[in-house]
């Protein structure tokens, strides 16, 4: 049996309904889960009793948890007859089950038993899960005992049961708490809650995972004041700037120069360099050779939990080839260091007069700035952190590695090329016309024309290109004309060489002009200005080049995109709103490396949003690393994904070319957020390897998203996905392919120079580039999404069969009735099919998804995926095997098998967008639709439907003049709305 338990605190009940007729009653409190009973003792005359009683229940299934409800039925004891009468109950579901640190006192209202019944009051509960097997089972009730609950209730419909999620009383709060029993052993297992499953059957709800990869809400304190159900309760605390994060202290010290230092050698010469030291924690400037008088303007930050000691030591030393020798230090009493709060101007540094250990004056001066600051200081990103570097060791971490670091991705541009016609070729074979063809070449980007033989020297090839290129411009365009003159035995003609820089730039579809370049023999000579105006023949190549900034360049799979703006910075619209990210902490990391015999990690998150990515600070040597960090982004579309990944920085400890470790990552859509909204959960980190899917550990995040124009915000679901150049001329799916891969590699590269460098795997990693490849487990995946959208039709199939079976007769003459009134009537079959969506809709509100979505393990086809489709989906492309043609053969059913994957996916996402219709997984999309089924009900009940009819098919036959290739409004709309490809791994 499992040891999992399910504990319940019941503390108290207010303003209980009077029913002995004397304005009070005996209230107790009877609770069922999972099969099992226990009751409460019972207070008497007492409309607002309390109880603080503790019960705990076993937990017969961990994995059926999510399915298993709580219910809480406060009773009326009646003395005379010994009877007892309900007065409501309260229902708990898989949401309320939480770790014990996380649970709190919430009253819950009570419900009606029935319709005939009455309620009043509310219910104060504790619940949480624990694993601790000291925890005996409470005593149940017995299993036949007369006065049970009244089957009527377990009859219920699911649809009419809520789950309220209110907010601490403000009254007696900590009373309360402070009166509940001790708090279980500490030792639990890490349980969360599961997604909340959609009620009626219009829209299916989430598929089912192990409940230990479920999210997990939590309810921390931050910065403005602890976070519960998505609002901010403020007490005491002071609010800051970094109101998504826990403030963390620290002591920072910027050590900005020496002067006038005394020399330490024969030579009269000073290597020197300053040792900060709080404890144990030392951090060392770097030092200068032979000066007396350096400027190191470097700031330390130490962690005030750390800090042991009230004293702070700063010490000038020579460096020296046997022994540093001390130049003199600086005693700080920290009881006296300020306290800066930003916006407050920064502090200014002071010179301190250096002392020897005697206390005695020496020569020389120090400029120091000493204060207790936040993460919110402007010092601390450039900081050397503590929190970096063992006690005692300073010398382990370099601090390039371990820095917080904002960076932008360059500027990318697509570079339409089309190679048109070639003049007067001159061919170093003069007895045969030379089989001509052209090659262009960006950086390592080379795409060749089909040859052509002419008759003339003149051949043409009118073949259009495209490239990606990044601002600022480093490589060149290259055109080199080529003789294909036999097997493995192609000749230069001629080549020519043009600067990014000077290619006219467009942002639409208008005329570029073609230009006429001479061909060079050499490289050399093609890159040289000046000889085309030496020589006064050349063969001469047509071609029209421009760099096309009417497209997004797309460095992303579209439908994890984090920005959808076109290149061209005059195309792009006002922001909607401001995301803001708060990284709090992560917990249960498992270890990556083995450092002094134990494991550990080294680990640092990488969040990416638009062309802003950000990099918090490595923590060294904690496999519960807290961060604490807040970021901000500009949101200029809703259907966009953040994503967070985590990281082992494999830089600390190894060597340059080791790879950092992935972690997992989390992403979520903006569409999905309710504005103004704190939304704080607990992210499983699941990574799948070769021998399956793995959970790393648990990643704890804030985001909030504000809209600052609502009216721009709704406008945004009428306008289409992309830039309008990608309907004018639509790129194919295999240049989409290209071009991405092209695009990775460059913002890799330049984000790969960086300092610290983002290197080239947390890129690809970050930007799914290898989504694309072939996988059967994916596969499955997307077969199982197609059969769920079309699981509804099968439904409706099934239960009109019912209907013609006169299963249910009641059922078949009220659909008998309804089908002969909307013959007789045909004009009230639209109204009545929109007033019934709209109606759904409405229902479905109290549905609507609380979480953002997450990796789903069952989604995805990982948790029962065999070692054999394992090893396939993590096989070299190309393939690593033995034979050549088994090669070959192997990686075309792979690239074929990965265009069906593609198509059977984007179908899937079709139907789950028609099922975001309704389900309120976007709530401002679905708020337009329903509207707009209620305006849509309103006017056709009002409008002729021979009208209607008549205006649909006129419209829909209209005039080839009266479209546009821009998609319509609705369609847009469509395409906006979110499906479940955010939850795919």
């Amino acid at each position: 049996m499992s040891s999992l338990k399910l504990g319940v605190e019941v503390v108290g009940a207010h303003d209980l309904l009077a029913k002995d007729g004397q304005g009070s009653f005996c209230a107790f409190v009877e609770l069922e889960f999972d099969g099992q009973r226990c009751r409460t003792t019972t207070k008497e005359k007492d409309l607002n009793p309390v109880w603080n009683e503790s019960f705990y229940f076993n937990v017969s299934d961990p994995n059926k948890l999510s399915s298993l409800p709580l219910e809480a039925f406060v009773y009326n004891h009646n003395k005379a007859n010994n009877a007892k009468t309900c007065l409501g109950k309260v229902r708990l579901t898989a949401p309320s089950f939480v770790n014990y640190s996380d649970a709190v006192v919430l009253h819950y209202p009570l419900e009606k038993r029935s319709i005939f019944s009455r309620a009043k009051g509310e219910l104060g509960l504790k619940v949480f899960v624990t694993d601790d097997p000291s925890i005996k089972p409470s005593n149940p009730l017995p299993a036949m005992e007369p006065d049970v609950v009244p089957k009527s209730i377990s009859k219920e419909k699911n649809g009419k049961r809520h789950t309220f999620f209110h907010l601490p009383n403000a009254k007696q709060p900590q009373q309360q708490q402070q009166k509940v029993t001790p708090a279980p052993p500490q030792q639990q297992m890490n349980y969360g809650v599961h997604e909340m499953k959609s009620g009626p059957q219009a829209f299916p709800g989430s598929s089912s995972q192990p409940f230990d990869y479920a999210l997990k809400e939590t309810s921390p304190f931050l910065g403005g004041g602890r976070i519960v159900g998505g609002r901010v309760i403020r007490g005491d605390r002071p609010t800051s700037t970094y109101d998504l994060v826990e403030q963390m202290r620290f002591l920072f010290v910027r050590v900005v120069k020496a002067r006038d230092l005394p020399s330490k050698d024969a030579t009269g010469s000073l290597n020197p360099y300053v040792e900060v030291k709080v404890g144990n924690y030392k951090g060392i400037a770097k030092h200068y050779e032979k000066k007396q008088n350096p400027e190191w303007n470097q700031v330390f930050a130490f962690s005030r939990e750390t800090v042991q000691l009230s004293v702070l030591e700063v010490v000038v030393k020579d460096k020296d080839l046997v022994k540093d020798d001390s130049v003199g230090f600086v005693r700080i009493d920290l009881h006296e260091v300020p306290t800066r709060v930003p916006p407050d101007s920064p502090l200014a540094p002071e010179w301190y007069r250096l002392e020897d250990k005697k206390g005695e004056k020496k020569k020389g001066e120090l400029m120091l700035a000493v204060w207790y600051g936040t993460q919110a200081d402007e010092a601390f990103p450039d900081a050397w952190h503590s929190d970096a570097i063992a006690p005692g060791d300073s010398t382990s971490v370099s601090p390039t590695y371990i820095r917080s670091k904002v960076y932008h991705s360059p500027r990318l541009w697509y570079v339409l090329v089309n190679v048109i016609e070639a003049q007067d070729l001159v061919p170093a074979d003069k007895s045969r016309f030379p089989d001509a063809y052209v090659k262009v070449q960006i950086g390592n980007q080379i795409l060749k024309t089909k040859p052509v033989q002419t008759r003339n020297m003149n051949p043409i090839w009118n073949e259009e290109f495209m490239f990606v290129a990044a601002e600022p411009f480093e490589d060149h365009l290259t055109f080199t004309v080529e003789d294909h003159a036999g097997p493995n035995k192609d000749e230069t003609i001629g080549r020519t060489v043009i600067a990014l820089n000077s290619i006219d730039r467009r942002a639409d579809d208008r005329f570029v002009r073609t230009r006429w370049y001479n061909l060079e023999k050499s490289l050399s000579d093609a890159m040289d200005s000046d000889r085309a105006k030496k020589d006064k023949f050349h063969s001469r190549l047509h071609v029209c080049v421009c760099l096309d900034g009417g497209y997004h360049v797309l460095d992303e799979s579209t439908q994890y995109s984090s920005d959808l703006r076109p290149t061209a910075k005059q195309l792009w619209k006002s922001s909607i709103g401001v995301l803001e990210l708060g990284i709090l902490n992560a917990d249960g990391l498992q270890p990556m490396k083995t450092r002094d015999g134990k494991g550990t990690s080294d680990t640092y998150c990488v969040a990416k949003y638009g062309h802003k990515w950000v990099r918090t600070r490595t923590i060294v040597n904690s496999l519960n690393p807290k961060y604490n960090e807040q970021y901000t982004w500009e949101v200029y579309d809703t259907a966009t994904v953040l994503t967070v990944g985590v990281f082992d920085n494999s830089q600390i400890g190894g060597s340059d070319n080791s790879r950092d470790n992935k972690i997992g990552k989390v992403r979520i859509r903006i569409s999905t957020l309710e504005t103004g909204r704190v939304y704080t959960h607990c992210y499983p980190l699941l990574v799948l390897h070769p021998s399956g899917v793995k959970k790393l550990g648990e990643l704890h995040l804030a985001i909030r998203f504000s809209s600052t124009s609502m009216v721009n915000m709704m406008s945004q679901y009428s306008l289409p996905l992309l830039p309008k150049m990608h309907y004018k001329r639509p790129l194919s799916v295999i240049q989409q392919d290209i071009l991405r891969h092209q695009a990775v590699n460059i913002v890799a590269a330049r984000l790969g120079r960086a300092e610290p460098p983002l290197r080239r795997e947390v890129v690809e990693y970050m930007s799914d580039a290898n989504a694309h490849l072939w996988s059967m487990r994916r596969s499955k995946a997307n077969f199982l999404r197609l059969t769920s959208v079309f699981s509804g039709l099968f439904s409706a199939g099934k239960w009109f069969g019912e209907v013609c079976t006169w299963k249910n007769p009641i059922k078949t003459v009220l659909v008998h009735t309804l089908f002969a009134m909307l013959v007789c009537f045909p004009e009230l079959i639209l109204p009545t099919v929109f007033l019934y969506m709209f109606l759904i809709g409405v229902q479905n509100y109290r549905y609507r998804p609380r979480y953002p979505p997450h990796m789903n393990t069952s989604l995805s086809c990982a948790d029962a995926v065999s070692p054999d489709e394992l090893d396939e989906e993590f096989e070299t492309f190309p393939a690593s095997k033995s034979s050549d043609i088994v090669r070959m053969r192997y990686d075309r059913l792979r690239s074929v098998a990965g265009r069906i994957q593609t198509v059977v996916g984007d179908i899937a996402t079709q139907g789950e967008r028609l099922q975001a219709l309704l389900s309120w997984r976007d709530p401002r999309a679905t708020t337009i639709f329903v509207l707009l089924c209620l305006v849509a009900a309103i006017v056709l009940y009002v409008t002729p439907f021979q009208m209607i009819a008549l205006l649909a098919g006129f419209y829909v036959m209209r005039h080839p003049r009266f479209r546009h290739k821009t998609p319509s409004a609705p369609i847009n709309f469509f395409r906006r709305l979110p499906a479940r490809t955010d939850s795919m791994l």
